[in-house]
C-alpha cells in the first residue's frame, strides 16, 4: 500500500469488512425463485461474511423488482442489470469481476443446485490449496434427479466428449455449481471464450496451468418455478466452445460458423438460380441478381440467429438497418472475391486455386466487416 493510500485510509471512517464469499446467480425471468433462494443461501452461510450478486439479463417479468426489494434493505444482495447481452457464461464472468471476495461461487437461480453445500465448499477451499470445489452429479452420492433416459444419455455424451477433447479429468465438467478461488479465476479469465453456458468447462480449458479440483456429490433437483433457459441452440454453443478451445487460436469459432452459414447461402443461391432460369425462364442477369439477394438475405438471418446470437439484432428497424449494411458488406466482398480470383488466374494459377483464393478472401472480408459494422450497428 502506498503512503498516499495509507493516508487516505487512515482518514476514512471505520468500515465494514467486505464479503469473503460472493455467490453469483444469473437470472432470466426467475421472479418466484428470488425470495426463497435468498433465504436458503442466508441460512446455508449463516455466520459467514457473504454476498449474492444477481446478474439479470433484462428479465421481462418482475425478477429485478424482487431483487431490488432485497437489495434496498440488505447490502449483501446486489444486482447487475445487463441489456442486449445474453448468456450464462458471460453473466457469471461479469458477476465475478464485479466482486472483491476471495471466494466466488456459482449457483443457478432455479434452486436445482444444493445451496447447503456452499459452507462445505468454502471450508474445503479455506483448508487447502485447492483451486476449485465442484458440485458433481457423477461421483458416488450424486445424481441427476428426474431426468429421463434421453437427457441422461445426452449429458453423459457431452461430458465424455468434453473430457476427451479438452483433457479435463473431473467427472462433471459440465456442472454449473462450483466455488473457485479468486486467484485461479483471475488466471483463467483473460482467456475464456464466454460462449454458451458451461463456464466451468471454459475456465478449466482457459487456465494457463492445470486447476486443482475437489468434487463433492449433490443431487440435481427438479425445477419448481420458472422455465429452463436451455434452448435448442445449447448443443451448438457447446460445440462452439469445444472448437474455440481446440482450434480457436488458429481459426475463430465464430468464423467457422460464419463460413458454415455461407455454405448454406451457396445452396440457396444455386437453387434460386436454377428455379428462375428453368422454371420461370428469366434472363441470367435477372436470375443471378435475385439469387444473390436471396442468398445474402438467408445468410443475414441465419447469422443473426446463430453466428451472432450473443449480439443478435432485435426489433424491425435494427434488423432492417443490419440487413442493408450486410448487403453492402457482401457486395464489397463479392468485388474482393472476383478481383483476387482474377489476379490469381492471370498470374497463371490453376483455375480452381484462383477460385478458392477469391472465395476465402471474400469470406474473410464479409466476416470481419460484418462483425465490425452489421452486428455492432446498435452501438
Amino acid at each position: 500500500m502506498t503512503a498516499q493510500l495509507e493516508k487516505l485510509v487512515s482518514k476514512s471512517p471505520p468500515a465494514l469488512p467486505g464479503p469473503e464469499i460472493s455467490v453469483i446467480v444469473p437470472t432470466l425471468n426467475e421472479c418466484e425463485n428470488i425470495a426463497p433462494l435468498v433465504d436458503k443461501i442466508a441460512e446455508a452461510l449463516e455466520g459467514e461474511v457473504w454476498e449474492i450478486v444477481f446478474v439479470d439479463d433484462n428479465s421481462s417479468d418482475a425478477t429485478r423488482d424482487a431483487i431490488l426489494e432485497f437489495a434496498r434493505t440488505d447490502r449483501r444482495v446486489r444486482m447487475l442489470h445487463r441489456i442486449d447481452r445474453r448468456g450464462l457464461s458471460s453473466a457469471v464472468i461479469e458477476g465475478m469481476l464485479s466482486s472483491s471476495a476471495p471466494f466466488l461461487a456459482v449457483l443457478d437461480a432455479d434452486m436445482q443446485h444444493d445451496e447447503r453445500l456452499l459452507r462445505d465448499m468454502l471450508a474445503r477451499l479455506r483448508g487447502s490449496d485447492t483451486d476449485i470445489v465442484i458440485g458433481s452429479r457423477y461421483v458416488d452420492g450424486g445424481g441427476v434427479g428426474g431426468w429421463d433416459t434421453e437427457r441422461q444419455g445426452m449429458s453423459r455424451f457431452a461430458t465424455d466428449l468434453a473430457k476427451f477433447t479438452l483433457h479435463v479429468s473431473i467427472t462433471d465438467p459440465m456442472s454449473g455449481f462450483f466455488m473457485i478461488r479468486r486467484e485461479a479465476f483471475y488466471g483463467a479469465v483473460g482467456r475464456v471464450s464466454k460462449r454458451g453456458y458451461k463456464v466451468l468447462l471454459d475456465l478449466f480449458a482457459s487456465s494457463p496451468r492445470p486447476l486443482t479440483a475437489v468434487e463433492i456429490p449433490y443431487q440435481f433437483r427438479s425445477r419448481i418455478h420458472g422455465e429452463s433457459k436451455l434452448d435448442s441452440l445449447v448443443l451448438l454453443e457447446f460445440v462452439e466452445l469445444l472448437v474455440d478451445k481446440t482450434i480457436g487460436r488458429y481459426i475463430p469459432a465464430r468464423f467457422i460458423m460464419f463460413a458454415a452459414v455461407g455454405s448454406v447461402g451457396v445452396a440457396v443461391h444455386m437453387a434460386s438460380l436454377a428455379l428462375l432460369l428453368f422454371a420461370f425462364r428469366e434472363s441470367f442477369v435477372a436470375a443471378q441478381t435475385v439469387a444473390s439477394v436471396a442468398a445474402m438475405t438467408c445468410n443475414f438471418f441465419l447469422n443473426n440467429w446463430l453466428t451472432y446470437r450473443d449480439m443478435r439484432l432485435r426489433g424491425f428497424w435494427n434488423i432492417l438497418r443490419g440487413l442493408l449494411i450486410f448487403y453492402v458488406v457482401c457486395a464489397a466482398g463479392l468485388i474482393s472475391n472476383v478481383g483476387i480470383a482474377s489476379y490469381m488466374f492471370n498470374e497463371a494459377s490453376t483455375w480452381w486455386i484462383a477460385a478458392i483464393s477469391g472465395i476465402l478472401v471474400g469470406a474473410v472480408w464479409n466476416y470481419a466487416v460484418s462483425t465490425i459494422f452489421t452486428w455492432r450497428a446498435r452501438s
